[in-house]
């Protein structure tokens, strides 16, 4: 039987490109999502991965969410953290609301998620938890202390976890993505996309969500056993901790 791989924001961007991924790496997929079911749909229908809505940050969510995937397509041996928003501005002007929302969707959910899988993964002695930071909490971004620190704190919590969890045969890791093509990105006005951005990554492009997927599938395969508490940056160049 295919091993099950939850994905959370797994229906739009880099996440869906995850999903689409380790389906094809020959996971049984669930893809969830937070409230755009026009996307989710259209997902389900081209791709066949299931699709749950649920919110990341509220924990009862997470424990209702993860025991209906599990009731339907099996234990959960992979969890990939993916889910994440932006509101940005500088912190002087920064809001109570944005500040929170972004820890919960960014930084709670990793908490929310992994709590309600990790006691039926040590059971199993098997799992991969991989959670998607970025580069900006590897460096910092001006306008950005919000979403910087909820991906910083990304790091803390994959080490954390993985010495808890190293023994049982769980891995847990964090990809760090730079600037990736995504529908948001290529949204930017190409003025400042050349001469702002560009300018910065050495290998002269943005990265691809397929490029950011096959890190994930590396790190899901039971091949990485040994790999654990680590960060693959993939920026291009842009960032080299």
């Amino acid at each position: 039987m295919a091993r099950v791989a939850l994905v959370t924001g797994g229906t739009r961007g880099i996440g869906a490109a995850i999903s689409i991924a380790l389906k094809d790496a020959g996971y049984t997929v669930a893809a969830s999502y937070g409230g755009n079911d026009e996307a989710a749909s259209k997902f389900k229908d081209e791709n066949g991965i299931a699709v749950y809505k649920w919110d990341v940050g509220d924990f009862e969510a997470c424990k209702a969410g993860i025991a209906q995937v599990e009731g339907e397509l099996g234990p959960v041996d992979v969890l990939v953290n993916n889910a994440g928003i932006t509101r940005d501005g500088t912190l002087h002007r920064m809001s109570v609301e944005n500040w929170r929302a972004v820890m919960s969707t960014n930084l709670d959910s990793l908490f929310n998620m992994t709590r309600n899988v990790i006691e039926g993964m040590r059971g199993r002695n098997y799992g991969r938890i991989i959670s998607i930071s970025s580069i900006n909490g590897q460096k910092g971004q001006l306008g950005q202390a919000n979403y910087s620190a909820a991906k910083a704190g990304v790091f803390g919590f994959t080490k954390a976890v993985a010495q808890e969890n190293a023994f049982k045969g769980i891995t847990v890791n964090a990809v760090a993505p730079g600037y990736i093509g995504t529908e948001m990105v290529r949204a930017v006005p190409e003025e400042i996309l050349n001469t702002k951005i560009l300018p910065l990554i050495p290998v002269g492009r943005l990265g691809e969500p397929e490029e950011i997927a096959r890190c994930v599938v590396f790190l899901a395969a039971e091949d990485s056993g040994f790999i654990t508490g680590a960060t693959l940056s993939a920026n291009g160049g842009q960032y080299m901790a």
